[in-house]
């Protein structure tokens, strides 16, 4: 590959700067880690690189005569940063003017480029440096380096443009032109599309511990999502503590949310419905705890005693058995033989209950 006198002093630059690259790109990346860690910010994903020998050489081919310097190629080091939805690309600007200093002049938004009839991908590219605090060698200060932000179907449509050779040199027919123009147009909608529900659904999960909180519990759905909220009211700890009392035991905490798809097995409508499903069963619910602990010497019990028995109340009222009593510890604890003795001793202990007898 021949290359002239020019392009052979930026590639000596480059090499002699090659270490210092490598710090660069180790030191930003660690510094978005952790700001995105920190922020709780989530990320699909963080590429970086150095741009490889032969990369450049490519490049300083085309555009080597713009260089007076190995310092003026901005994209000597890369990084991109890749998200699902358009407003985090916004958010992860915001942290990155706080991170790094951005040379504006430079930098582009891509977003603001396109013409009223044309479609394409949107990304946002920074031109930046390291802030003096961080670069831990001075020399450090005087190369910039790239940062591109963009969402995950951003990237997709980027990566099927350059594997296509969408803009290669060679002209494409207006008719493939066309369908390129159609595709990108509805990726472009759709990342829209995704940003205006996620809002949308922010706005409904607050509308709905809005809802929860003011106990206005006949106007929210049952689902995951209200069913955690409406744990943090803490329903169950009143029949655990009257559970706990039999034998002045401890509660210790456990997770309540795997009980959410055996509730929702009950055709619950409305946390109201679950609201009334607590209180027509507690008192059941006790009574099986009682014949479960009371000869026993128990002094720790699981936070999950009380849902539990409420479910088992339920299955046994309705006719499900010792088979209804299997599948639950089936969902709780896994697919195992032994579990049918326990449900079958769950159903022994019960049968003697006022609940029970009535149901005969």
């Amino acid at each position: 590959m021949r290359i002239d006198a020019h392009t052979e002093n930026l590639l000596k630059q480059y090499k002699e700067r090659l270490p210092l690259l490598k710090q660069i790109e180790e030191k930003a990346f660690l510094l978005l880690s952790e700001s995105f860690q920190q922020q709780g910010l989530y990320v699909t994903a963080i590429e970086h690189r150095v741009k490889t020998e032969e990369s450049l050489i490519g490049k300083l081919k085309l555009k080597g005569y713009k260089y007076r310097t190995i310092e003026e190629v901005t994209d000597l080091v890369g990084l991109r940063v890749i998200t699902f939805y358009n407003d985090d690309v916004d958010k992860i600007a915001a942290l990155a003017k706080n991170l790094f200093e951005v040379d504006w002049q430079n930098s582009v938004d891509k977003r603001k480029l396109h013409q009223l009839t044309s479609f394409g991908y949107n990304s946002l590219h920074f031109i930046c440096k390291l802030k003096e605090a961080d670069a831990d060698d001075p020399a450090m200060r005087n190369i910039r380096f790239e940062l591109q932000m963009r969402t995950a179907l951003q990237h997709v449509w980027s990566t099927i443009e350059h594997d296509t050779g969408y803009k290669g040199v060679v002209r494409i027919p207006d008719i493939y032109r066309r369908q390129f123009s159609r595709l990108a147009g509805m990726l472009e909608l759709i990342d829209d599309e995704f940003s205006r529900l996620r809002i949308k659904l922010g706005e409904y999960r607050r509308q709905m511990t809005g809802l929860v909180k003011s106990g206005k519990l006949e106007e929210v759905p049952f689902s995951g999502d209200t069913f955690m909220q409406y744990l943090e009211l803490r329903p169950f700890d009143s029949l655990n503590k009257r559970i706990a009392a039999v034998n002045q035991a401890e509660i210790i905490p456990a997770p309540l949310m795997p009980y959410y798809s055996i509730l929702e097995s009950f055709k619950l409508a409305t946390l109201q419905d679950l609201d009334q499903f607590i209180k027509d069963n507690s008192e059941d619910a006790y009574q099986l705890a009682i014949s479960q602990i009371a000869f026993t010497d128990l002094d720790i019990l699981s936070e999950n005693i009380g849902i539990q028995n409420l479910c088992f109340v339920h299955i046994l009222k309705n006719g499900g058995g010792s088979e209804g009593i299997k599948a639950v510890y089936d969902h709780l604890n896994g697919t195992y033989d032994s579990n049918l003795t326990l449900a079958e001793m769950m159903v022994l202990q019960a049968k003697s209950l006022p609940f029970m007898q009535d149901k005969d």
